[in-house]
């Protein structure tokens, strides 16, 4: 057990695993993401590393151990573990025992930590949520994406409409009192009628978080190769656009709040901790196959590929396929574009502290720009912050773009490419 000071170290046993008060970003602590790649079907539009082979889940398991073993995390004190997929939800109790148990053993957590869990509908029943609360779980996350059986087919969804609704009802019934929804639009010709079915579906079991994700036609999945054929046609942008203003609308009417562009919670502890964490730098380790990892200016990405991670493992070695290093200018772009995404916005004292100019002063161009395109309407700001109305975040990447075009390169140049 690795001991931090000032820090007390989790027991995954359920009885100590409490969210802190408030549960927002703390730049303090790192985050630590765990890719579980298996799924028993992978849907049409997930790009996401998978494979279907549940026989080898042993030793991805043993393979994750090394991994943290071989982990070098000194100086970084954690206080969120998300496990994403993939499926985790299809790991037995005795895998996410073993897991977690290597988790509190090879790193250094906080006495509060958010342990995030994603399951999808089919694998979920009463008797498994209270085996991953008793491993520590104490956030699951439900990849419903709908409740119609005409649009889950459509996506390549195991589970029916009928399952979504037992899986939450499960969830609730074995105690778990922080659970996000997962829902997908903008699927081909759907109606804003269709959509607000599944947002009330989602808002009777009163879920402490919800993320409304726009369906996307990612390059190397089936889906986008169908409509690259002409058999998919994506929804026009101006119905999305509808779409994502009678998401924000109704989800507001129900006392959520949207804190980032996709998501949702009902009050301030409810936000996803650890994604947080991707939207301001947070430091975070990844892995697992194709987990990513960032800490200060250095960004990492394991292989993507079971076979190829469990070798390098066995030679002793970690499975990191390649890094890179970000500039000044990258991290600035980031920077902006994220925080553009979020309630916050950007932080005029941090962005100065990080990059040691004035945000009103370095973009003083783009200002200018924005009012000649006729977006500075979709802004609010103060001395302390920069961030879009309520309006303008349907705009997030248009605003985004302008300020991209006037970021300098290290030699004193314009982002010419993104003008």
């Amino acid at each position: 057990m690795r001991l931090c000071p000032q820090l007390r170290p989790l027991k995954f046993n359920g009885n100590h695993v409490r969210l802190q008060p408030e549960n927002q970003a703390d730049p303090s602590h790192a985050g630590l993401y765990i890719h579980v790649p298996f799924c028993v079907r992978k849907c049409v539009y997930c790009d996401f590393y998978s494979i279907t082979d549940l026989d080898r889940i042993e030793a991805y398991v043993q393979g994750l151990q090394k991994e943290m073993a071989l982990t070098e995390a000194a100086g970084l004190a954690f206080d969120t573990v998300y496990l994403g997929g993939g499926t985790p939800s299809v790991l037995g109790p005795e895998h996410l025992e073993a897991i977690l148990g290597a988790v509190s053993d090879c790193f250094c957590l906080s006495s509060r930590p958010e342990v995030t869990l994603e399951a999808n509908p089919n694998t979920v029943c009463r008797d498994r949520v209270a085996s991953w609360m008793a491993c520590g779980v104490n956030r699951i996350n439900i990849g419903v994406q709908s409740f119609d059986d005409t649009r889950l087919a459509f996506l390549k969804r195991l589970h029916s409409g009928k399952q979504a609704h037992c899986a939450i009802r499960s969830v609730r019934t074995a105690g778990m009192n922080n659970v996000g929804l997962d829902l997908i639009y903008g699927l081909p010709d759907q109606r804003p009628e269709e959509w607000l079915d599944d947002l009330k579906e989602a808002v009777q079991y009163a879920p402490e978080h919800l993320s409304c994700y726009m369906l996307t036609y990612e390059q190397g999945t089936p889906l986008y190769r169908l409509y690259k054929q002409g058999r998919v046609r994506a929804l026009e942008e101006d119905r999305v656009r509808a779409l994502f203003d009678l998401t924000v609308g109704f989800l507001t009417d129900m006392g959520y709040e949207q804190y980032e562009i996709s998501n949702f919670s009902q009050e301030k502890i409810f936000r996803s901790r650890h994604n947080q964490k991707y939207w301001d730098h947070t430091p975070y380790i990844g892995l697992g196959p194709s987990a990513h990892s960032f800490r200060e200016k250095k960004r990492s990405w394991n292989h993507a590929d079971l076979t190829r991670y469990l070798a390098e493992l066995a030679q002793g070695h970690l499975p990191v396929e390649s890094f890179e290093i970000l500039n000044r200018s990258q991290l600035m772009l980031e920077t902006v574009y994220l925080g553009l995404r979020t309630s916050t916005g950007i932080r005029i004292d941090r962005f100065k502290e990080r990059f040691h100019v004035d945000f009103y002063e370095y973009f003083d161009e783009a200002f200018e720009e924005l009012d000649r395109r006729g977006l500075q309407g979709l802004v609010a700001y103060s001395p302390e912050q920069y961030v879009l109305t309520d309006e303008g975040r349907a705009f997030a990447d248009a605003v985004a773009s302008v300020f991209a075009a006037y970021v300098l390169d290290a030699d004193g140049h314009r982002n010419r490419s993104t003008a």
